[in-house]
């Protein structure tokens, strides 16, 4: 194996991205997967910032050719035969590749040379350096709120990382339940936790709420007050539970009271733990968190049966939230009229 370093149009002239495909007669012929254009716009438009570097290599497989000449002291001159064509196929970094060479910039990047003995050893590379197992999400998501310049996408899920954070380890209904790789033993998935943020974030009560005065305080005393509602609300499914144990601590238990949260704060403007203990009473008796069953859209389903799934998470988030709207329609045909508009009306 080589280093050296080179702009993404000089490795463009000695490398090819050789698409994974068959011919007419079946045979396997290339390895790389298709590109994948948002990632490619999400690299180049890091690449465009003034302080951005590549540290990663673009590995680049030879197995003809080469000719490798050693100068001592560690050096070696790689000289590539072009009269054949371009021999060199990329066997990492396709997508960094992409994106370099769309950027106007005289961007040079370290380049990792593989000459391999032939086509079957260049193969067995790929499936090699392809097949590293890949850090955790949930680790990636937890350092996130401590990095900085980062791509949309990630942005929003580093504000939704951060106000995890806060609720797990400052004083809240959630602190120490939600499992993070620095609270390990939390039972809430934090993954969970951020999809509910980050859905409040985009199109819910956070959206407006995170840019006001001191925005992320109130996001995470908004959701807090709400989780200490529900505590108060279903306390046995709560308390000395677990996922295992209780739907209501589940990934779909989770989400689906996230939409609850979400009409509650919308459509009866609660904020407080009474608010929201208030808007969750009409749930009390129909839900079977810990036992019994479900019956939720003409099915019966035993009370374990809710899995993490979109299908069931969409099906419980129907039914509980299908339950408080219409509680909270009849809490508004039978509310009592201000006496000042009798007053005008008599």
């Amino acid at each position: 194996m080589l280093t050296f370093a080179a702009r993404a149009a000089d490795v463009l002239r000695f490398a090819l991205i050789d698409r994974i495909g068959r011919d007419a007669q079946g045979e396997l012929s290339g390895f790389q997967r298709p590109q994948v254009a948002a990632h490619i716009r999400e690299i180049r438009d890091y690449l465009e910032k003034p302080d951005a570097v590549l540290p990663n290599p673009i590995v680049v497989a030879f197995t003809e050719q080469t000719n490798v000449e050693d100068l001592g002291n560690g050096t070696v001159r790689l000289t590539i035969d072009m009269s054949q064509g371009v021999p060199g196929l990329v066997v990492d970094g396709q997508q960094r590749l992409t994106a370099l060479s769309e950027v106007d910039r005289d961007f040079q990047v370290f380049v990792s040379a593989l000459i391999c003995r032939d086509e079957a050893e260049l193969r067995r590379q790929f499936v090699l350096i392809n097949n590293t197992k890949p850090l955790p999400k949930s680790l990636i998501y937890e350092l996130l709120p401590s990095v900085n310049d980062l791509p949309p996408r990630l942005s929003r899920r580093s504000v939704a990382a951060d106000l995890t954070a806060r609720l797990n380890f400052e004083h809240t209904a959630l602190q120490g339940y939600i499992k993070q790789h620095t609270q390990p033993d939390g039972i809430i998935a934090d993954t969970v936790v951020q999809k509910i943020i980050m859905e409040s974030l985009t199109n819910g009560v956070m959206r407006e709420l995170i840019d006001t005065p001191r925005g992320r305080d109130r996001c995470v005393r908004l959701v807090s007050n709400f989780f200490e509602a529900v505590k108060k609300v279903f306390p046995e499914a709560w308390h000395g539970q677990k996922p295992a144990t209780s739907r209501l601590l589940h990934g779909a238990g989770i989400q689906a009271m996230g939409d609850v949260m979400e009409v509650l704060a919308a459509r009866m403007d609660a904020k407080s733990v009474e608010d929201f203990r208030e808007g969750l009473e009409c749930l009390k008796g129909r839900t079977a968190w810990t036992g019994g069953e479900w019956e939720i859209g003409g099915e019966i389903r035993r009370w374990n049966s809710l899995q993490n799934v979109n299908r069931d998470i969409a099906l419980l988030k129907h039914y509980l939230v299908s339950i408080v709207k219409a509680d909270l329609r009849k809490r508004a045909r039978i509310a009592p009229t201000p006496l000042f508009e009798q007053a005008e009306g008599a």
